[in-house]
């Protein structure tokens, strides 16, 4: 289950990051706010994902 929940958090940070650079790219402030939001969010749990680990070796 570890895993999954790894690859989506990887999943949110690309998919956000893309979202924010393509946005700014064509001056769509609101969707880039939504993009790095995304992006935040995967990190998130990335860094929830990574503490689990820890504690459970």
């Amino acid at each position: 289950m570890s895993a999954g929940e790894r690859a989506k958090a990887k999943a949110e940070q690309v998919v956000g990051k893309t979202v924010r650079k393509a946005a700014h790219a064509l001056h769509k402030e609101t969707l880039a706010a939504k993009g790095a939001a995304l992006e935040a969010r995967g990190r998130a749990r990335g860094a929830k994902e990574q503490t689990k680990g820890f504690f459970n070796h």
